[in-house]
């Protein structure tokens, strides 16, 4: 195992019972080896992008692991079809979705894994969760992430109660 990385990964579902399967797949992801919680975004509320089914509960945490990029997706991976994730078909509503969005200031792009994740500022559900973490972020390609905060300002989010 490598140095610890400073990692932070989104975590969204939209099926069954979506904050009790985050609250288990933190705590899982937690539990991996090398791996070291140190903080969680409030949940939020969001519609589906790009796709259709009930709206989205979302999160991103923050944690220290010394795993490197490609088995800590692997273990995400894992840990969703743990929580009942299956793969219909493309953004079919999910159990549980988890995204390896940063990595600390790496970039990489494998035929499985692509860090950051590409999608990352494209989307409120991702976006304000780590910044709410993160305030002063930056992207190894785009650089401050808060500067793409209006590029979502039209995406409807709001945090859970």
């Amino acid at each position: 195992m490598g140095l610890n990385e400073r990692v932070f990964i989104g975590l969204g579902a939209n099926l069954g019972d979506a904050a009790q399967t985050l609250r288990a797949a933190i705590a899982a992801i937690a539990a991996l080896p090398g791996t070291h919680m140190k903080a969680q975004s409030a949940l939020y509320l969001s519609a589906p992008v790009d796709a259709e089914g009930p709206e989205f509960t979302n999160s991103v945490i923050e944690v220290e692991t010394a795993l490197e990029p490609l088995g800590l997706f692997q273990a995400l991976q894992v840990i969703e079809t743990e929580q009942g994730r299956q793969r219909p078909y493309r953004n079919a509503p999910r159990t549980l979705d988890l995204d390896l969005l940063l990595y600390g200031t790496r970039s990489l792009i494998t035929p499985t894994l692509t860090v950051p994740h590409p999608r990352l500022h494209q989307r409120a559900f991702t976006l304000l969760p780590l910044l709410e973490l993160a305030p002063s972020v930056t992207h190894p390609i785009l650089g401050r992430l808060a500067l793409q905060v209006p590029t979502v300002a039209n995406q409807v989010i709001r945090k859970a109660p």
